[in-house]
């Protein structure tokens, strides 16, 4: 064995020692959240604290159910991600393709347009938007929560870019074979796509699933509360218990995290076959 193949390999042993670690660092306080999640009062608050619970306390988690109504939480905030991310999906497929391939006058400065309302904070657009709400009478109901996010230019742009880098050679055999533009898209540019696809769904899928500050401007009652709501008012209302404040939270991630382990594949396949392409 040479010197050089011992240096690789005590350089791969060496990162491998350190990214152990940093996952080991980073998956700790989910761990301590499951933990404490089925902990007693005593157990939680003891010194040295305890790794291993000594009994699991399922009745934390039925005490979250009937202090706030969690399921109506849940309900809420299936409701309002699923449209999001299903209109935002389909928006941005449809666009994407139209900014990608198809060539009309304007095009890019429409493209570019667009693309510029990314730099727009969203507390800057949050005033209007809310008047405009308000007038229509959409206050504490689900058109307010879904509608002003049906259509998203990141979605677009991440899309787009993917689009460009599918050869136009396929698109001209199509079309020579009598296929429309839609029938192109939907049978042959989407299967070609799902990695992509996967990418942004689980974007919006988890940047509107834990949604707080919209949802508390437009909600007033409980019936109308998503989940990200009802965990602040279940701690206002539970205080510093923190077994049932982390039954709680892991009763609200769990979902999310069911979704990124199922999803986890394409993700990282769409993220790494996503260029910059302009």
């Amino acid at each position: 064995m040479n010197t050089l193949t011992r240096r690789h390999r005590l350089v791969a042993l060496l990162s491998h020692i350190v990214l152990a670690g940093a996952a080991v660092f980073m998956i700790a306080p989910f761990l301590w959240m499951l933990t404490t999640s089925v902990k007693g009062a005593d157990e939680v608050y003891r010194v040295p604290p305890t790794i291993i619970p000594a009994a699991l306390h399922w009745e934390n988690f039925t005490h979250v159910i009937d202090t706030v109504p969690f399921g109506r939480f849940y309900v809420n905030t299936i409701i309002v991600t699923t449209v999001i991310t299903v209109s935002q999906v389909t928006t941005a497929i449809l666009a994407a393709y139209v900014f990608a391939r198809i060539r009309f006058p304007g095009r890019d400065l429409i493209f570019y347009l667009y693309l510029a309302t990314l730099i727009v904070p969203t507390q800057v657009t949050m005033l209007p938007l809310f008047l405009i709400v308000s007038r229509l009478g959409w206050i504490d109901t689900y058109q307010a929560l879904i509608v002003p996010f049906m259509a998203n230019a990141f979605s677009v742009f991440f899309l787009r870019q993917f689009f460009l880098t599918l050869p136009t050679e396929l698109e001209d055999a199509a079309r020579m074979d009598g296929c429309s533009r839609m029938r192109f898209l939907w049978q042959i540019m989407l299967p070609l796509s799902r990695p992509a696809l996967a990418t942004i769904t689980l974007f919006i899928f988890l940047g509107f699933w834990d949604e707080y500050l919209w949802p508390l401007v437009v909600t007033n009652t409980s019936s109308m509360r998503t989940l990200a709501i009802g965990l602040r008012f279940f701690i206002d209302e539970s205080g510093a218990q923190y077994h049932y404040m982390m039954a709680a939270a892991l009763m609200a991630v769990a979902p999310v995290i069911a979704v990124f382990f199922l999803a986890q594949r394409q993700f990282i396949e769409g993220i790494a076959l996503t260029g910059i392409k302009g």
